[in-house]
């Protein structure tokens, strides 16, 4: 009996009943929808497969039950064990399933880019989470493979659940995703796409639908600074660099991918990865993860590129829930952090000015300092305001070199060489706080020569028209 079968076979106890026998039972049957807004006018019919519309929110829920029932089939987890996987976060969510079900506890272990959303879901799970580096070779000890490969050891009636070389994850698709595609269109599917993570998805949906149909094209999405780009063009290998998205690209070849089956892998960035992700919300009303907008934007480049016409019909995975990233890609902040995202000149604040100055003192005037000793203190650090500040170093004001010029060329004047300052200083200076926005700088900036940052009643900076400036010529990009 395959997967499929035992899956069907479950549904029909149910006919005539509108409930489910458990979760499991939901897990399958994720709606096509027509890709309209980011398609671009495109000629294919481009449709996308919601796989968040499974009970845990991904397409890998579809291999933790098999791959639990697996190892029940051939003794390997027995009654009370526990589950042991090396997951990006959504795996581990489809075997938490199935074995909250089961009786069974979870350890996972996952690489420190992963988002705090999929932690806590684990958690959730009531599964103990394993955080290690990222930035390690597979083969490290500290790697996410090897700790997940430790545990198992360590722990007493454990099993690797072993996503990356575990055959039940393709087969999984074979029996379940591929035949839903095919139905879903009326075996019209022209060409499948889907990012390459453990390659379980597009190896096993990839094998039956050329079975069914071998003109059938297969494209991987691969992320740039992942290895299977290069090694599915050259067959070469090439060192691993680091990249955002997370839960596709990886710095070896799994067992579970078959490169034979793939006819074409595009590459795609961070950048247009994750802009698409924020799209296809937007405008499409599609909530999915960081690996869907680089699912679509590979498809889209693969769209363009073979110009494929009216006759095509173009299946994308679409693999999570973008509510496992509302703290990053759904984070402008973040974005921004990151250089995905350009900032918007209303949301600068003076404290993000004054930091573009450097962080070096912040020179001020007493009421009652010499002149001369002022214009020194000017002309040695190019400055052309100074506050001054009373004996508790909070502001009284600001002394300028125009008001100082000005005060010295007047016809009457006597100069004196002890003369100080007090009778210079403008005490009508705009006031600001650090998180003042750009905006409010500007109105105050327009009718005087500065602006003074003060911040727990002390002077934290002060901005002029040039500072500004300066700013925002390098936000241009």
């Amino acid at each position: 009996m395959t997967i499929g079968d035992s899956v069907a076979e479950r549904r029909q106890r149910l006919d005539g009943l509108q409930f489910h026998e458990s979760v499991l039972t939901t897990i399958g049957n994720t709606p096509l929808v027509r890709l309209n807004a980011v398609a671009g006018g495109a000629d294919a019919l481009v449709l996308a497969k919601l796989e968040y519309f499974n009970p845990g929110g991904s397409v890998k829920d579809r291999i933790g039950w098999p791959i639990i029932e697996d190892a029940e089939r051939d003794g390997r987890l027995r009654p009370g064990g526990t589950i042991v996987e090396a997951t990006s976060g959504n795996t581990g969510v489809g075997l938490a399933i199935a074995a909250a079900l089961k009786g069974y506890r979870c350890i996972f272990v996952m690489p420190d880019k992963m988002s705090q959303e999929k932690i806590l879901l684990l958690r959730a799970f009531g599964a103990r989470v394993v955080v290690t580096p990222t930035a390690v070779e597979p083969d490290d000890p500290r790697s996410y493979y090897s700790v997940a490969r430790r545990l198992v050891e360590e722990t007493p009636n454990a099993i690797l659940a072993n996503q990356y070389h575990n055959p039940v994850n393709p087969q999984a698709h074979y029996d379940m995703t591929g035949p839903e595609i095919w139905a879903q269109t009326g075996g019209r599917v022209t060409h499948f796409v889907a990012g390459m993570g453990t390659g379980g998805t597009i190896t096993g949906v990839g094998r039956y639908l050329k079975e069914r149909n071998p003109a059938v094209q297969v494209i991987g999405v691969d992320p740039v600074g992942s290895i299977l780009y290069e090694l599915h063009r050259s067959g070469q290998t090439t060192p691993a660099e680091g990249y955002k998205v997370e839960g596709i690209g990886e710095d070896f070849l799994p067992t579970t991918t078959d490169l034979s089956i793939i006819d074409e892998i595009m590459q795609v960035n961070d950048r247009e990865s994750l802009l698409m992700t924020r799209r296809l919300v937007r405008e499409e009303g599609i909530f999915g993860g960081g690996s869907c907008g680089a699912a679509v934007a590979g498809a889209l480049k693969y769209v363009q590129q073979h110009r494929l016409g009216p006759e095509a019909v173009v299946v994308i995975i679409l693999p999570d829930s973008g509510s496992r990233y509302l703290s990053k890609v759904f984070d402008d902040d973040w974005m921004r952090e990151n250089g995905f995202l350009d900032q918007v000149w209303s949301d600068f604040r003076a404290g993000d000015i004054q930091a573009r100055k450097g962080s070096g003192h912040i020179y001020t005037a007493r009421h009652d300092d010499r002149i001369r000793d002022v214009v020194t203190l000017m002309k040695e650090h190019n400055i052309s305001q100074l506050p001054v500040v009373d004996d508790d170093g909070r502001l009284r004001g600001l002394v300028s070199e125009i008001d100082l010029l000005n005060h010295m060329l007047q016809a009457d004047h006597v100069h004196q060489a002890d003369e100080t300052i007090a009778e210079m200083i403008d005490a009508d200076v705009p006031v600001v706080g650090p998180n003042a926005r750009l905006e409010t700088l500007m109105s105050l900036i327009s009718n005087h020569p500065a602006v003074v940052i003060v911040a727990d009643d002390r002077v934290a900076g002060i901005l002029t028209k040039i500072d500004i400036l300066d700013f925002l010529s390098s936000q241009m990009r």
